[in-house]
């Protein structure tokens, strides 16, 4: 039973390689502003679960161009951060990294990380999707489809200096996570305290990615492929 990420994030690579699972990758070919702007005012909880659903079906749609005769998981993601009653995804520029982080200091926010996870088999039969999946196209590959959402409490330190912020963005590691911040990486020291599962805020849940997945009738521990294990 193979693993398919889909999704470029280093960070998503590098949680479930630590996990005992050496995915393949494919890049999702979706508008994340554009689809979340057609979709209408959402909230955070569904516009994340609207993303992650969009990037697994686009990449489980030409998977088996990819990779013939692919017989697993497809694993699709999103994650955005709210504080203050505003919703921010990736900054992308260092003028706006930096200002996020000074409206960011000493207060606390919510990681939403949504995940969507699709069956995805080559016997050419469709079984019944899994309840509240009706969204979820029907092809004469795809077997079973099922999404969560979680979310994680971050509160950030409030001695963080306007040098140290200015140090941070230099690096370009804030440009392109959602909320400007790492916690296992550069941005670690800035955070004070995590409240729910870690794994959310670095970009997904592994605890729910376990979940959906047993759902889908799968153990996680068959998913384990590192020959270091």
């Amino acid at each position: 039973m193979r693993l398919c990420l889909a999704s470029t994030s280093p960070a998503r690579l590098t949680l479930l390689r630590a996990a005992g699972i050496e995915p393949l990758t494919a890049s999702p070919r979706v508008d994340e502003a554009g689809e979340a702007a057609a979709a209408g005012p959402l909230s955070p909880h569904d516009t994340v679960l609207l993303l992650a659903r969009l990037k697994a079906e686009d990449v489980a749609s030409r998977i088996n161009e990819e990779h013939p005769g692919f017989n697993g998981l497809i694993i699709g993601g999103d994650s955005m951060f709210e504080i203050d009653g505003q919703v921010y995804g990736k900054p992308h520029t260092p003028e706006i990294a930096t200002a996020r982080w000074h409206a960011m200091r000493g207060k606390k926010g919510v990681l939403h990380s949504g995940h969507w996870v699709i069956r995805v088999g080559n016997e050419g039969t469709t079984d019944a999707a899994a309840p509240g999946t009706a969204d979820t196209p029907e092809r004469a590959d795809v077997k079973l489809a099922s999404g969560r959402v979680a979310a994680s409490t971050v509160s950030f330190v409030d001695d963080i200096s306007d040098a140290e912020i200015a140090s941070y963005v230099a690096t370009g590691e804030p440009l392109f996570v959602a909320g400007s911040f790492t916690i296992d990486s550069l941005g670690g020291p800035f955070i004070s305290r995590i409240e729910g599962d870690p794994s959310t805020v670095v970009g997904m849940s592994l605890p729910t990615l376990r979940h959906l997945v047993r759902e889908l009738g799968v153990e996680w521990t068959d998913l384990w492929n590192r020959n270091d294990l």
